[in-house]
């Protein structure tokens, strides 16, 4: 299994030495900026430099918001980051890697408003978590909370999308013992922010609760759906030439050609699911395992099939890698209910989906799988939750998101791969 990731990339600070003559041995050598200047003790972090901390951050993903939302740069204020200098302000690094993620979100601004979609105002928040230094590093993790009002110009787009985001901030004090932004990670699995400008790569997906040899005896316990048992012997085996088929990809051009969903021919609830993501896109549901967090694979296809499972689909009860087998709740998931890859291979050896040939064709409830590095193995699952004038908005978890557009997701990331299927 395996879901995606921003890639990380730590810097380290080079410590230089020279020896002399009057050195005794197993004196330290200094660092080389310290030679012939004063050079402050290892600074503090007290309350009021936290709180800059924190300003700084929120200028630097507000700039980013603005972006989106604003004119080209020469219309826009000044970016907030050029006010923050002498204690703490960005280092002379993270400025030029702002300065070309503001460029790049422009030209997104660009490609979004060709397709037809507009930002009137944006709104950031962040928010200070904890704090830890050691020596002349500080690591502060923040969360960022950002919602955008959509222009109406189709007329009947949702009223706002937004996300949730933690980042991780690096800061390093220089020989004065000012502080200086050098680095933000993501603090979560995944980073598909609308504001973020970096590439996901591909990373293992979540580990299940149970272990590996947990079967049917362990399994929720509840019957497979009509469609499953449709395809099974009467042992209760789904009858598949292979357990891992292929999904066909589907076109991004728009409008997609028709193909209008029949809300009444699978007994399904899709206004459930689509209630079920709505309610639960930050504020996750305790009666399952949470997978968004550093290291234990990403949430998304966890998310997308407590969704489903509220609007209907039912428990198909078996060994936890059985990918004819699907099941989820707090103790056991099959490796279906939470893998990318493995959720696409259940869905269509028990003809619970069919694959849509365009993903502006998806409706409330249809399902939307990304592969960022077009390697044959999917990284991303969504769940549509709205549609408007012949476009899909999409609600995930890693990065807690609501009403995305398909559009935007494409427009972010334009030589992906897409799988989009019908529920």
């Amino acid at each position: 299994m395996k879901s995606r990731r921003i890639s990380r990339t730590r810097r380290r600070a080079t410590i230089f030495g020279a020896a002399t003559a009057s050195v005794i041995a197993g004196v330290a050598m200094l660092p080389n900026w310290s030679a012939g200047a004063a050079v402050t003790d290892d600074p503090t972090v007290d309350a009021k430099t936290k709180a800059t901390f924190q300003r700084l951050a929120d200028a630097v993903f507000t700039d980013r918001t603005e972006a989106l939302v604003g004119g080209g740069r020469k219309d826009r204020n000044k970016p907030r980051t050029d006010g923050f200098s002498g204690d703490v302000r960005l280092s002379s690094g993270t400025a030029r890697s702002q300065d070309a993620a503001l460029s790049k979100l422009d030209r997104r601004r660009g490609e979004l408003a060709k397709l037809g979609e507009k930002y009137s105002k944006g709104s950031t928040t962040v928010t200070l978590g904890a704090t830890n230094v050691k020596g002349r590093k500080a690591k502060a993790v923040v969360t960022e909370t950002t919602t955008l009002t959509y222009q109406k110009v189709r007329g009947s787009e949702p009223g706002t999308t937004g996300f949730q985001a933690r980042h991780e901030l690096t800061f390093t004090a220089d020989r004065r013992g000012d502080w200086q932004l050098t680095g933000i990670t993501p603090a979560d699995e995944d980073n598909l922010a609308v504001n973020q400008t970096a590439t996901p790569e591909s990373v293992p997906a979540p580990t299940p609760s149970a272990v590996p040899s947990a079967s049917a005896s362990t399994a929720p316990s509840a019957a497979p759906s009509a469609s499953a048992s449709a395809s099974a012997s009467a042992s209760g085996s789904v009858k598949v030439s292979t357990t891992t088929p292929a999904a066909p990809k589907a076109a991004t051009s728009f409008p997609g050609p028709a193909n209008p969903k029949d809300f009444t021919a699978s007994g399904l609830d899709y206004k459930a699911m689509a209630d079920y993501a709505k309610r639960y896109w930050s504020d996750y549901n305790p009666a399952y395992p949470n997978f968004n967090g550093a290291g234990a694979g990403g949430d998304c296809t966890n998310f997308v099939s407590q969704a489903l499972k509220e609007g209907g689909w039912k428990h198909v009860p078996g060994y936890v890698y059985d990918y004819t087998r699907w099941f989820g709740n707090a103790e056991i998931q099959s490796h279906s209910f939470i893998g990318v890859n493995e959720w696409s291979w259940f869905a269509q050896n028990s003809k619970r989906t069919t694959s849509l040939a365009n993903v502006y064709q998806m409706d409330v409830g249809d399902v939307l799988q990304v592969d960022f590095d077009k390697d044959g193995s999917k990284d991303h699952t969504m769940i549509v939750t709205s549609r408007s004038k012949g476009v899909p908005y999409l609600t995930y978890h890693s990065t807690n998101t609501y009403s995305r557009s398909v559009s935007s997701i494409i427009a972010s990331y334009p030589n992906a791969s897409y799988y989009a299927y019908r529920t």
